[in-house]
């Protein structure tokens, strides 16, 4: 490379005050010098100078540098080059590049020129390290080959290692390409060092795709990365491509043949076809193609599962063809678990293993075992069993005289993979003997044993440690350990004493080493009978006096089998008295009781078991019973499985204590077992298998003296107690009508099984089968209860009852075992005559308080009744005498009927009355006009009152002036309205002098007229002064009505009272009665009169 510089400086003379002036010749002279610099470049290429200097290295040890030649330049030209820094370093080439030994860090300058070619300029370049390029060769592929059964390709190459200078690291990446077009499948590097000397790698890739499937091609190139080299490292070129060469079989299509493949890998099958393949599958699975070179085809399984064991099939089909392989798919090995080296008999090893997960590979793809022994170098092989049915994994290894130390290897191996195990084992630590065989027993005496085994084995080296089980009936089981000495013969002998004569012993062995490591199993069991001895106790006896107090009898238990030491045959039974012994009689067994006849004298009875070998000591208790006054009989209750009895020390007890039970509900002599305790007791639980839950026992405690026994408590109890099984009998006694007397009786001691603790009585009201008590013990408010604990009470009167009313009684006994069950009936009370005189008299008598009551409210109060229920004026609504004119008032619009007007009373000081009160009678009415008694002073005094009316509303009319006038000057007279409604008649002396009372109201009775037209006129005149008038013109009347007074006399043409519609109207309401029919009098009686106040009553 050629590089240009100028340095170019300022003169001092050009820092003064001329500095712009020289600034600007500076200039002038700066670009002439680069327009020379540049044409003498041009006339240089023209004239044909080398140019564009580049180097690189492939070794590190040598630059190969290249230029580009003038275009000038002919054939046959020779470049010269020389080094600068170097001396003499000129080279020459005829070329346009030249090698060069690698130079030193730095620049360098080099100079290029044409020989025999005078007039060309020299080009001058400057290099550097960091200016040349690393490049190494392109690298060769020494080997290729396949292994097409795993489909993998083997790859051998050189790497030249001998042509750097120094050890570096090279980097290879290496490309492997698939099918015609060249798709690249893999692209990887690998590292390598090199290290001056040339070396031959190998390098193996397994393909996902069996090679068979498509053309498979490999290239390979490299980079040398040195730390110490500062220029550019590039790859080298790739190597020419190599392929894998396959020849077709006419046989096998699919690819891979019976593939042994672990579970969940990735596969790739592939057909190898000239005709079209339609589908494919794997097993019952439809899989999709990949098209491949020609009518090739593949497909790809992901994620496979495990096969059976006689794998999964791949199936191709073709329009006339079905092509398929096998698939076998599993586990590698497991690694062997639980390994355990041992032996049985110091002559063979023998080791066992459990090969963990199973590989689902079976078959010559199954799992080889080999175990291996480092020490001596040996090796066994495990040897399956055809179609084994319970397969146990074990080989045996024959055992190296002296040794005993053993370093064992276990490997694993099927085509997915390997595993091992290992052990280190002391051989006599590891010991597990056989079943000991052969037992047998030879008696010593009656107490001890020979026993004798064979265990297999040459055992002579060590020492054994053999345990002997020794069993007997109703006896705690015994071990025993016993240590010997190994021998070669393998028999064993063994004492065993202790035992007990005549008794049945059961013998099992089983041995182990000193050391112990596992016991053998127990041998088969061997029993055997112990001989006879001499009975070692006497029997355990008792005596009771027969009821007649003339027979002892005696009792004694059988022996244990312990004590009997054999079988007894007989029991000797004799009798002393005063150092005199006579024997009585030989009882045979198994008859444990005799009956002597005695007297009250005190004798010692004394009982002798015998057995083939001899009698037992005699067994003595005393004839004689010390009387007890002082004893009660006690109460008492058990725990578990029996009772205890406590008591207390009494030093006069020289012998020992008796207890004996028997169940109480049997006769005479009560004898059922007894126990003797120690005399220096105060205490003993009894237990027996007989006792049982709510049986009642009585327990006697005997204390013996020097001169006999003496019975000191008597006790009745249970072991448990439970509920009575029976309810109590109970009648009724007396019932009356309050109360009812209930007796009972008791219940039988083998029905109540428990203490009675008391009987509850429940009663209600209710009926037979209507009644049923349920829930006695929740309490309810309706069941009355009464609990009776007084045992000795036998009755019960239940009172505060009903008369003549059913009951239902219960009755139940309980106990502190429960409660038993119930008993009831239904009792009805006797009737309360009491009671019922009572329950008839209280109604009679509230009845008669009742009326009296309401007859004296009803006569104080019997103006309000009258003027409520009975008032003198009827409303005129209930009236029907006024129905019979209903279509004269609806006819005729002028009529004002039945209107009911708003009266607002006034108060009204009346001054003069025009006439006096006309007497008033039952049957008509006296019109003020015709009778008008004298004035007198009397009258005028008293006609000045005040009292209230109502102003009548009247219709617009043409004032009658003949009306007016007939009213003359006098004033206006009204009529009270109070009075109206005190209907009650007076006599004629009363009304004389009360005229104002009689101006009232008149009853509208038939009133016959007798007047002229004229007292009519003047009549009517006094009705409008008197405030009572009809509510409508009189002359508008066109209709008459039957009560009328022109309707009884027809020769009258006198006009109606008033409108029968108008409640002013003076027309009767009330039908006149028959002349012939009698008048009533003021004096006679009638319902009205019942509620008039009069005032002479």
């Amino acid at each position: 490379m050629m590089n240009i510089s100028l340095r170019l400086r300022r003169p001092p003379w050009m820092v003064d005050s001329n500095g712009r002036r020289m600034t600007s010749h500076f200039q002038w002279l700066l670009l002439t010098f680069i327009l020379l610099y540049l044409m003498n470049q041009v006339t240089s290429e023209k004239r044909g100078a080398p140019r564009d200097l580049k180097c690189i290295t492939n070794n590190l040890r040598v630059w190969d540098c290249s230029w580009k030649a003038p275009s000038a330049a002919g054939h046959g030209t020779v470049y010269e080059i020389c080094i600068e820094n170097r001396s003499h370093s000129c080279y020459q080439s005829e070329k346009t590049n030249t090698k060069i030994p690698a130079l030193l860090p730095g620049d360098h300058e080099i100079t290029i020129n044409r020989l025999y070619d005078f007039g060309n300029p020299i080009s001058k370049f400057t290099l550097n390290e960091k200016n040349v390029s690393l490049i190494p060769d392109t690298p060769e592929i020494l080997n290729l080959s396949a292994d097409f059964s795993t489909s993998t390709i083997h790859l051998k190459w050189n790497d030249r290692g001998s042509v750097f200078p120094h050890q570096l690291t090279v980097i290879w990446e290496i490309k492997i390409l698939r099918k015609e077009n060249m798709e690249i499948v893999k692209l990887i590097t690998h590292n390598t060092t090199v290290n001056g000397k040339d070396t031959v790698h190998h390098w193996s890739w397994t393909s996902d795709m069996p090679l068979e499937c498509a053309i498979h091609s490999v290239g390979i190139r490299c980079y040398v990365d040195d730390p110490h080299f500062s220029g550019r490292k590039e790859w080298s070129d790739w190597s020419p491509l190599k392929n894998i060469s396959w020849s077709p079989d006419s046989q096998t299509k699919v690819f891979p043949q019976d593939k042994v493949i672990l579970v969940g890998s990735d596969i790739t099958f592939c057909c190898v076809t000239q005709e079209k393949v339609l589908s494919a599958q794997i097993g019952q699975t439809n899989c999709p193609l990949i098209h491949l070179d020609g009518e090739n085809v593949a497909i790809k399984i992901h994620n496979i599962s495990v096969s059976a064991n006689s794998g999964t099939n791949v199936v191709f089909t073709t329009e006339d063809n079905i092509f398929g392989t096998v698939i076998f798919v599993g586990y590698p090995p497991d690694i062997p678990q639980k390994v355990n080296c041992e032996t049985y008999d110091l002559k063979e090893i023998v080791c066992t293993w459990n090969p963990g997960r199973p590989t689902a590979l079976v078959g010559p793809r199954n799992t080889s075992y080999t175990l291996f022994e480092s020490f001596s170098g040996k090796y066994v092989r495990f040897k399956r069993v055809e179609a084994p049915t319970n397969e146990s994994y074990q080989l045996f290894f024959q055992m190296r005289p002296n040794q005993e130390i053993y370093n064992f290897t276990l490997n694993a191996r099927n085509p997915l993979g390997r595993s091992e195990s290992t052990i280190l084992i002391n051989i006599t630590e590891k010991v597990y003997p056989r079943i000991p065989t052969s037992i047998k027993v030879k008696d010593i005496n009656s107490t001890a044993v020979m026993l004798s085994w064979h265990l297999p084995g040459n055992f002579a080296k060590i020492k054994l440690l053999c345990q002997i089980e020794i069993n007997k009936t109703n006896s705690v089981q015994e071990l025993r350990n016993v240590t010997i000495k190994g021998v070669e013969n393998s028999s064993y002998l063994v004492a065993v004493d202790k035992l007990n004569p005549y008794t049945i012993y059961t013998f099992r062995i089983r041995c182990s080493t000193e050391t112990f490591w596992k016991w053998s199993k127990w041998s088969n069991e061997k029993k055997y009978l112990t001989t006879e001895a001499i009975p070692s106790k006497g029997p355990d006896t008792w005596r009771e006096w027969s009821s007649d107090g003339k027979n002892l009898i005696i009792y004694w238990k059988p022996l244990p089998i312990n004590e009997a030491n054999g079988k007894i045959l007989s029991y000797n039974v004799s009798c002393s008295l005063d150092e005199e012994t006579q024997s009585l009689s030989e009882i045979p067994d198994p008859q444990h009781k005799a009956e002597l006849q005695l007297d009250k004298n005190d004798y010692i009875i004394s009982v002798v078991a015998k057995n083939s070998v001899g009698s037992s000591p005699p067994s003595k208790i005393a004839s004689m019973e010390i009387p007890n006054d002082d004893l009660k009989v006690e109460q008492a209750v058990g725990m578990g499985n029996g009772i205890l009895l406590t008591w207390n020390y009494d030093p006069n007890m020289t012998c020992d204590y008796v207890i004996k039970w028997c169940n109480s509900s049997r006769s005479e002599p009560c004898l059922m077992d007894w126990k003797k305790v120690p005399s220096n007791s105060t205490e003993a639980v009894i237990e027996s298998d007989q006792f049982r839950p709510g049986v009642r026992y009585s327990f006697f405690l005997y204390g013996c003296r020097n001169e006999g026994y003496q019975l000191l408590r008597s006790i009745i109890g249970y072991i448990e107690e439970l509920a009575p099984i029976v309810a109590p009998n109970f009648t009724v006694e007396d019932t009356s009508a309050d109360s009812i007397l209930v007796k009972w009786e008791d219940i039988p001691v083998e029905e109540l099984r428990g203490f009675l603790r008391g009987y509850l009585f429940y009663f209600e009201k209710g009926e037979r089968d209507t009644s049923k008590i349920r829930g006695l013990e929740s309490g309810r408010s309706d069941i009355k209860v009464k609990n009776i604990t007084d045992l000795s009470q036998k009755t019960l009167r239940i009172a505060d009852l009903q008369g003549k009313t059913s009951y239902h009684l219960v009755l139940r006994a309980y106990t502190d075992g429960g409660m038993g069950p119930e008993k009831s009936m239904f009792v009805v009370t006797k009737e309360n005559s009491v009671g019922l005189i009572i329950a008839i008299l209280i109604p009679v008598a509230v009845a008669v308080i009742v009326g009296v009551v309401t007859s004296i409210l009803c006569y104080r109060k019997r103006e309000w009744i009258k003027e409520t229920f009975y008032p003198d004026i009827p409303n005129p609504e209930n009236c029907k005498a006024l129905q019979f004119q209903k279509s004269v008032c609806e006819g005729n619009s002028a009529l004002k009927t039945l209107e009911m007007n708003p009266c607002t009373p006034n108060n009204v000081e009346v001054l003069e009355t025009r006439s006096a009160v006309p007497k008033i009678e039952d049957t008509e009415i006296i019109s003020p006009i015709a009778e008008r008694p004298e004035e007198s002073s009397d009258a005028e005094a008293e006609n000045h009152v005040v009292v209230s009316y109502c102003p009548p509303v009247i219709e617009e009319e043409t004032p009658n002036p003949g009306a007016d006038e007939a009213g003359g000057a006098s004033q206006v007279v009204y009529i009270d309205i109070q009075s109206m409604y005190q209907p009650q008649a007076k006599p004629e002396e009363e009304q004389e002098n009360d005229p104002v009372g009689g101006a009232g109201y008149k009853p509208q009775m038939h009133l016959p007229v007798t007047s002229t037209v004229e007292d009519l006129a003047a009549e009517d005149d006094l009705d409008k002064a008197a405030g009572y008038r009809p509510q409508a013109n009189v002359n508008t009347w066109n209709l008459v009505s039957p009560d009328s007074p022109r309707s009884t006399d027809s020769n009258s043409e006198i006009v109606s009272f008033g409108s029968p519609c108008s409640i002013n109207s003076r027309q009767f309401l009330i039908p006149p009665k028959d002349e012939d029919s009698p008048k009533s009098s003021g004096g006679g009686w009638s319902f009205t009169n019942f509620f008039q106040n009069k005032p002479n009553d």
